[in-house]
């Protein structure tokens, strides 16, 4: 079945962004059309089984964080993975998960041990992971169980 949503991206550095994305998320991505003098018009990149086009143009549009992707992210290494790539290659750390890449780009790098911690049976425990996790820049799952089981 086709894609029918394409979220797509309007950026300077559509071919450094493309081959940046298509690196981290282990996929394809590249200049798909150009403008007449030879400038990338568009790029698309795999991110995770969603197909993204990115739009080249020289005017000074901004990423903020009104916009940002969540990645579901199974265990710490996962987490670690994804952060590091995006904060070490230049992108910067805000709170509770979310960072930014070297394009701007906002970014939730989500366990699925948040949800499970914050949505689970004990209240308290789920109170107290969620006093964690408002603490944490990069979630760190062995914090969050402790903090659930109350340690």
């Amino acid at each position: 079945m086709s894609q029918k949503l394409t979220p797509t991206l309007w950026m300077e550095n559509i071919e450094e962004a493309a081959s940046y994305y298509a690196q981290v998320f282990k996929s394809k991505g590249g200049v798909s059309a150009r403008f007449p003098d030879g400038r990338p018009l568009t790029a698309h990149v795999e991110i995770l089984g969603t197909s993204f086009m990115l739009l080249g143009d020289t005017r000074d549009f901004r990423f903020n964080e009104s916009v940002s992707f969540l990645i579901d992210c199974k265990d710490q290494a996962e987490v670690d993975y994804y952060w590091n790539h995006f904060v070490g290659d230049g992108g910067a750390e805000s709170q509770c998960g979310w960072c930014k890449d070297k394009f701007g780009l906002s970014w939730q790098v989500i366990p699925q041990q948040l949800q499970a911690t914050m949505s689970g049976p004990d209240r308290a425990g789920a109170q107290r992971a969620m006093e964690a996790m408002l603490k944490m820049k990069k979630i760190i799952v062995a914090e969050l169980e402790a903090a659930y089981a109350g340690k």
